[in-house]
């Protein structure tokens, strides 16, 4: 059970978007909300790619650059799942979260750009990348880490992928 990886992976996310919609509420600066935002998207991105995933459903992805200056995306899965209920309740609240956010974002998109917000389509297209990122890293992990033949540890299976 990982109670605070999973109340940091949720945290992060729900305060940006609390942030976005109430910020104007609090504040007058629009400079002070968009750094807030900005920063509580910027630890979600870090602590989902690099912590959550990991601890929660076993993955996780980053991007390498090898000698010749090429890049490759590198995704692992973790080899056996061991699965108590508690960490199936984890996973789902990943997963849930790791979806419904950039869903959230996007609606975000469309109502700033009807709403003729301008000044707030930069934030909320910045939301939109940092979370689809790792959705998108997510979704690999599970389909592609779990078909590689290529074993880097005896719990992980690795997948590269060429860009």
């Amino acid at each position: 059970r990982h109670p605070l990886a999973t109340f940091f992976h949720l945290f992060f996310r729900v305060s940006a978007i609390v942030t976005y919609l109430f910020c104007d509420w609090f504040s007058n600066s629009f400079v002070a909300c968009f750094v807030t935002i900005l920063l509580l998207l910027s630890f979600d991105f870090w602590s989902v790619k690099n912590v959550t995933g990991r601890l929660l459903v076993g993955l996780r992805w980053w991007n390498q650059i090898d000698e010749d200056g090429k890049s490759h995306w590198v995704f692992e899965a973790k080899r056996v799942p061991a699965k108590a209920a508690s960490t199936e309740a984890e996973a789902r609240i990943f997963w849930l979260g790791l979806i419904i956010c950039p869903v959230i974002w996007t609606v975000f998109f469309f109502s700033t750009l009807f709403s003729l917000k301008l000044k707030w389509l930069a934030l909320v297209i910045a939301g939109i990348s940092l979370q689809t990122a790792n959705l998108y890293g997510y979704i690999h992990c599970k389909l592609w880490g779990q078909k590689s033949s290529r074993v880097t540890s005896r719990f992980f299976v690795t997948a590269e992928v060429p860009k």
